[in-house]
């Protein structure tokens, strides 16, 4: 039953991205990436796990190019089911994932989990109870598990529901910031 309510919600989500203009899609980018900056949570972050955006994802990449001189961020990177955390070094030092080709930085595993003080997380879907619903892999679930920094999910007001269906495998954050 909530699979069939994941599917129906994705593809709901799906429309919507698609009839978002670019010019909103980039202005709203950047009002939700001010409201994070303005964040306790993050002008005291010193290691930053964020993602770089793909299409109808909060655009984060100028976000990161900017605030890495300043900050340590660190991306996934994707090896099979197992999503493992790379430094970012720079836009040119960025290779296709595995995953849907998504770049990542080139370079070794970070492997300093417990020092991460601040996680940006996408999703397809949000609540407003801070319940988060992804593509359905489960990369960032499993992932955030292991981890006890501070989880910030990021939407455009689209993607953010009264409820949204999770169950316990679903890892809840602790703020949502919509646009």
């Amino acid at each position: 039953m909530i699979q069939e309510k994941k599917i129906a919600l994705r593809q709901k989500v799906s429309i919507l991205k698609k009839n978002q203009d670019v010019k909103s899609y980039n202005n709203e980018s950047g009002l939700i990436l001010r409201k994070l900056e303005e964040l306790p949570e993050f002008i005291n972050a010193k290691i930053v796990m964020a993602y770089w955006s793909i299409k109808g994802e909060v655009f984060t990449h100028d976000f990161i190019k900017k605030w890495s001189k300043y900050k340590t961020f660190v991306l996934p990177s994707v090896d099979g089911d197992i999503m493992h955390l790379k430094v970012y070094n720079g836009s040119n030092n960025l290779i296709p994932g595995d995953l849907y080709a998504i770049p990542e930085p080139e370079g070794p595993l970070f492997q300093d989990l417990p020092d991460i003080d601040l996680i940006i997380v996408p999703g397809i879907a949000f609540d407003l109870n801070n319940n988060r619903m992804g593509r359905g892999k489960a990369y960032y679930d499993r992932f955030l598990r292991s981890i006890e920094a501070m989880k910030i999910g990021i939407c455009f007001r689209f993607q953010l529901f009264t409820e949204v269906p999770c169950d316990e495998n679903d890892i809840k954050m602790d703020k949502v910031i919509s646009n």
